[in-house]
């Protein structure tokens, strides 16, 4: 699959306080997050490369009305723990990006009410606008919110690049799960060293097995 960073943007997913930080709602729930923040901070390397090889950089993030009139089964059935904990409702802490994000001003933030970064969101016209065919990903979790959009992304053809290294779960199994399915079926899994080299020159051709 051919990188171009002429028609690439790079997206980091819901890298809030809530998911990367000790004191956020999924450590608060006794799950690991540190694997979480080694990949927070890898992102934000990602983040000086694209944005020095001219590249967008957007951010997502996981944000539901305070009332959570938007949230649907998300918090009634599926995870009724997030709405118990009052978790990603808009205007408290755990939705704001992690304090070494380092946005700068050329950034594009774009919230969503579900996993995928195209649900309910403008995600579609933004990419348009600026002539985006390819996304370079990285973000948590793997098996969730970053899966989901490598997915959707695929389907709307195009080319995705999760970077291995820019990526965590609180969930080592489910994390080598996703990162399979998306290998098999829905783009690219390549190392950080190698999409910044890509980023650097401008082009590069990943294999099926990078």
């Amino acid at each position: 699959m051919r990188f171009d960073r002429r028609e690439s943007a790079l997206v980091l997913i819901d890298l809030q306080r809530g998911f990367v930080d000790a004191e956020g709602f999924v450590a608060v729930q006794g799950r690991d997050v540190s694997a979480s923040r080694h990949a927070a901070d890898r992102c934000v390397s990602l983040a000086r490369a694209a944005r020095a090889a001219g590249m967008r950089v957007i951010w997502t993030r996981h944000v539901l009305r305070a009332d959570y009139a938007d949230a649907g089964l998300l918090v009634t059935e599926i995870r009724p723990r997030l709405g118990q904990l009052g978790a990603l409702k808009r205007g408290t802490p755990d939705v704001e990006l992690y304090s070494g994000a380092e946005v700068h001003p050329s950034d594009i933030i774009v919230d969503k009410p579900r996993y995928s970064a195209f649900f309910g969101t403008d995600l579609d016209v933004i990419l348009a606008s600026n002539g985006i065919r390819s996304l370079v990903l990285g973000g948590v979790t793997t098996s969730m919110c970053v899966e989901t959009t490598a997915r959707d992304a695929a389907q709307r053809d195009m080319r995705t690049f999760v970077v291995r290294e820019a990526v965590a779960d609180f969930d080592q199994a489910r994390h080598a799960a996703s990162l399979s399915a998306i290998a098999f079926g829905f783009g690219r899994v390549v190392g950080l060293d190698a999409m910044a080299a890509a980023m650097a020159e401008g082009t590069a051709e990943f294999p099926i097995a990078a």
